[in-house]
């Protein structure tokens, strides 16, 4: 294979074939292409493109460059949900179980977080004991006899997403719907889904700073998903405020629990309720969206989701009495203090990129993938946008693992919160749902 002329194709503009495509895949996967010259390559991408019959063969030839999730014939379909991130997004958490009890099989690879973007991952493994790395075998046996696992990909699942992301994340390519729709979807379908659902933000502290950006993102990965084999439907949904009322990796747990418990925060439920109801139609185990939420939202307050989520945290090595007797506990940072208001009105925005930033930097978030994760800091108390103030209200707490920085993270948090003498209208939180 002649490399340097595929680059100079694709910078010219030209389309290329499946078999092309899939030697490509092959080829970097076995080491025979070298980064630069693939970093190049995914240049030319990134400025002339890929149609839909190439982006559909690089994901299915990402998909088949590792192990791919085999399961056993079962009348429980496989799903699975994806987010494409945000500040407080813990939705997979309370979903997992629910879905597992709603009659579904779901194999959740999920990711960590980098920047400000909290990782799935990451909130798990709070949790003392449980491991979000295990083979395949133990994937397959822990969906099969509890219903749900939430854990990473295996070192041999996908690895050509893992070296081209890696590349992408280094020269400037990221910012590219072929390659973020590929990059997502190929590890989606190694899990050999039945039914796959999309979370698309856009706002102040998503990927995609706008809904028709976010749209676009959403209609392109549908379609592919859809090409490939796999039901797949998105919502397209706001980001321009923090979700739920906690932000940092072991109180987005209490929270996630919180919402198993039926005392969680009305838009964290509202998510977490619609991802499940839409899955329900896809698969049709419902019929109408009114019969799907409301199977949903009984599920949720049967209790049994939450016996769920303690089922799979011991079949992922969780220790379930340390995990409650942390629960029972206020806080886990050594310091913990408030910020209150200092003006009487309404809270009228709540910017979720400084809360990111500053649970990121109380050591909650990293700032490169060898960065060690402080499970404990974060903020919590997050006063929605919305609500009406006076003076001291408290508008959020802040953990942290001492005073000084206790103290910076509050001087910041004050850009966070903006306050009108009247109160806003909030746009919904879910804006579309994207379907073919």
């Amino acid at each position: 294979m002649n490399f340097l002329s595929l680059i100079e194709a694709k910078r010219d503009g030209q389309v290329f074939t499946t078999e092309q495509i899939r030697q490509i895949v092959s080829n970097y996967t076995a080491g025979n292409i070298p980064d630069y010259q693939m970093a190049s390559l995914l240049m030319a991408i990134y400025f002339q493109g890929l149609n839909t019959k190439e982006t559909s063969a690089l994901t299915l030839a990402m998909r088949d460059s590792g192990d791919v999730l085999r399961f056993p014939n079962d009348p429980r379909p496989l799903v699975d949900k994806h987010s494409t991130g945000g500040v407080g997004d813990k939705v997979s958490l309370p979903l997992a179980p629910l879905l597992a009890c709603l009659g579904f099989r779901v194999p959740m690879i999920s990711g960590r977080g980098l920047g400000i973007t909290g990782g799935t991952l990451d909130k798990l493994e709070s949790i003392s004991g449980l491991s979000t790395a295990l083979p395949v075998e133990k994937i397959v046996s822990i969906v099969q006899t509890v219903g749900c696992v939430i854990c990473g990909q295996t070192a041999q699942m996908v690895p050509a997403d893992k070296g081209l992301y890696a590349l992408r994340d280094v020269t400037g390519t990221v910012p590219s719907i072929p390659l973020i729709t590929a990059s997502i979807l190929s590890k989606k379908l190694a899990e050999n889904l039945d039914a796959l659902v999309l979370d698309v933000k856009f706002g102040a502290a998503a990927f995609m700073p706008t809904i028709d950006k976010a749209d676009e993102l959403a209609q392109a990965m549908v379609k592919l998903g859809i090409e490939c084999g796999v039901n797949t439907r998105a919502l397209v949904t706001n980001m321009d405020r923090p979700l739920g009322r906690a932000a940092g990796n072991w109180l987005e747990v209490k929270e996630s629990v919180d919402c198993l418990e039926g005392k969680g925060p009305s838009d964290l439920e509202e998510l977490v309720i619609a991802f499940a109801a839409t899955l329900l139609l896809q698969t049709k185990k419902a019929i109408h969206l009114k019969e799907a939420r409301a199977q949903a939202v009984a599920c949720l307050a049967s209790g049994r989701p939450r016996q769920k989520w303690d089922e799979m945290i011991v079949a992922q090595g969780g220790d379930l009495e340390v995990f409650n007797r942390k629960l029972a506990r206020e806080h886990t940072a050594p310091v913990v203090v408030e910020l209150s208001a200092e003006v009487d009105g309404f809270l009228a925005k709540v910017n979720p990129r400084v809360i990111g930033e500053v649970v990121r930097d109380l050591g909650g978030g990293r700032f490169t993938k060898e960065t060690i994760i402080n499970h404990d800091v974060g903020i919590d108390m997050l006063l929605p946008a919305g609500e009406d103030v006076s003076f001291d209200t408290v508008l959020c707490r802040v953990h942290a693992t001492d005073k000084a920085q206790a103290e910076t993270a509050l001087a910041r948090l004050k850009s966070a919160f903006e306050f009108s003498e009247l109160q806003p209208t909030l746009p919904p939180l879910i804006q579309k749902v994207v379907q073919m």
